[in-house]
């Protein structure tokens, strides 16, 4: 399964409604696809609390199976 540009962009603009100050790039495509987001709301929060809440965002994208495997990096700005 290829993720698109639209899906990219899609995840996108999720992750900047709900962190208006982030910053996404995408690494590889299909099964590799690796997003990076970085943001300063990330301040004070645990790597792994970082990375619940970017998930937790995409989280209807994984139940409907529009998007099935993602690696993600969090950095704090």
């Amino acid at each position: 399964m290829l993720v698109s540009h639209k899906m990219k962009e899609l995840i996108n603009n999720i992750i900047l409604e709900n962190i208006p100050d982030a910053n996404c790039y995408f690494e590889g495509d299909s099964c590799n696809l690796k997003l990076i987001v970085s943001s300063a709301e990330f301040k004070g929060m645990s790597l792994l609390d970082q990375h619940k809440k970017v998930m937790k965002l995409l989280e209807n994208k994984f139940e409907s199976g529009e998007l099935h495997a993602l690696s993600l990096e969090t950095k704090l700005i």
